[in-house]
């Protein structure tokens, strides 16, 4: 089924919380490029880079800041009273993902060893453990349909976040909901901000409860981080906010990471014959999976602080920039023409993606993230080989969502 670029009464192309077609989707933006203007839902606009090396280039420009204090629609009220995809933008300058410079490097740092690769590394015993008692609870229905997501790549790095954080197993559930209602973009007015609060409680409590009995996980890391070579320790409120921000990184988009990996493995017997004969590896797999079709559609926002001439544009001061990462994977200047782009290629060696971002902004959660893909994967289809889709492809159906690359439901059977 296709989904034209549709463009609004002034030509501006619109970006759709739900294409019909996200990879023909992904396709047709990145040939509107390298920068190009767009219309979100709610009709706010934004310029987006669809490009590899544009988009490489404002991530790393000082010129592009993540505060909203320089969002001239924000800071004049034309954003639209309770738009919905303000859930998704930092709005707190507590929060690291709203800050530059200096601010943002004292909490990159702060954060860095308790998120470290090295610190993450340490969870492997207990991803086993965690992957291994899921994949046992779905033994008894192997060989019916189920909902492999809700089933299985959502609970196992929902487990994963919440032992590293200290969470207490029995709230896992109401956490990954929270959640999966804080990226949806099919929600009421408002709503966005109502769960955002209730997260931001949600871990302010867990702050205070882990302040006064300390514990061996992240949470307690961050507590104890800086006093001292000169580096002002977090305050509760900065805690709060990296919980709150890094579960993002952590657990959606490794829920994403490990759907679509399945997903392209089953719609692409070739390749998985490739992985299955030891001519590839899973961390070649991995890294086409997340070029191929990442765990994040696209980032909101940097604002220009100046007017700045890049990819043929003026980006004005004061406008938003998004980095659409789904048709950044399309660059046949970064990927070359053979393998097309557009195709899913395990064997592939040219071209570096920015799936979790660039430079000083690079998704923290990455480590986790790739870590629980090398051991979840191979593990999975270790126990069911035979894994099969109990729908065709065709009719699995994307979540109502514009930033995050999620499907509602993965219906499959184990063992058929």
């Amino acid at each position: 089924m296709s989904c034209p670029v549709q463009h609004g009464a002034d030509g501006v192309p619109l970006i759709h919380a739900v294409p019909d077609d996200v990879q023909a989707d992904r396709e047709r933006l990145y040939r509107l490029g390298p920068v190009t203007r767009v219309e979100l839902p709610g009709g706010v606009r934004a310029w987006a880079t669809t490009h590899h090396g544009v988009s490489r280039a404002t991530l790393t420009d000082a010129r592009f800041v993540k505060s909203v204090d320089h969002w001239a629609d924000y800071q004049n009220g034309r954003i639209p009273e309770g738009w919905p995809l303000l859930g998704t933008i930092p709005l707190d300058n507590t929060n690291m993902l709203a800050l530059d410079g200096a601010p943002h490097r004292r909490l990159r740092q702060l954060t860095a060893g308790p998120f470290s690769a090295r610190r993450v590394e340490r969870l492997r015993p207990d991803i086993e453990r965690i992957t291994a008692a899921a994949l046992d609870a779905l033994e008894p229905r192997a060989e019916e349909p189920l909902d492999l997501k809700s089933e299985f790549t959502f609970k196992v790095p929902m487990s994963v976040i919440g032992e590293l954080y200290g969470v207490a197993e029995s709230e896992y559930s109401q956490l990954g909901e929270m959640y999966a209602k804080l990226f949806s973009g099919d929600m009421a007015d408002g709503e966005h901000l109502q769960i955002y609060g209730a997260l931001f409680q949600f871990f302010g409590e867990m702050v205070a409860r882990k302040r006064a009995e300390p514990g061996d996980d992240f949470t307690t890391d961050l507590l104890n981080a800086g006093g001292d070579g000169g580096v002002e320790a977090l305050s509760d409120a900065e805690i709060t906010i990296t919980l709150l921000s890094v579960v993002a990184a952590g657990h959606e988009t490794t829920v994403n990471l490990l759907t679509n990996a399945v997903r392209a493995l089953l719609a692409h017997p070739d390749q998985f014959a490739l992985l299955d004969q030891g001519k590839v590896t899973w961390e070649a797999v991995i890294e086409e999976v997340l070029r191929y079709d990442p765990p994040n559609n696209l980032m909101m926002f940097r604002f220009a602080t100046e007017d700045v001439e890049i990819g043929g544009q003026t980006i004005r001061e004061g406008d938003a920039v998004l980095t659409h990462y789904g048709a950044t994977s399309r660059d046949r200047a970064e990927f070359g023409e053979e393998p097309h782009p557009e195709v899913f290629d395990v064997t592939r060696t040219r071209g570096r993606h920015i799936s979790f971002g660039y430079g000083p902004h690079i998704c923290p959660g990455a480590p986790l993230s790739r870590l629980e893909a090398r051991i979840v994967l191979p593990m999975l289809f270790e126990r069911f080989p035979d894994l099969r889709l109990a729908v065709p492809d065709e009719e699995l159906r994307v979540e109502s969502a514009l930033s995050v690359n999620s499907l509602a439901e993965f219906p499959v059977v184990l063992r058929p």
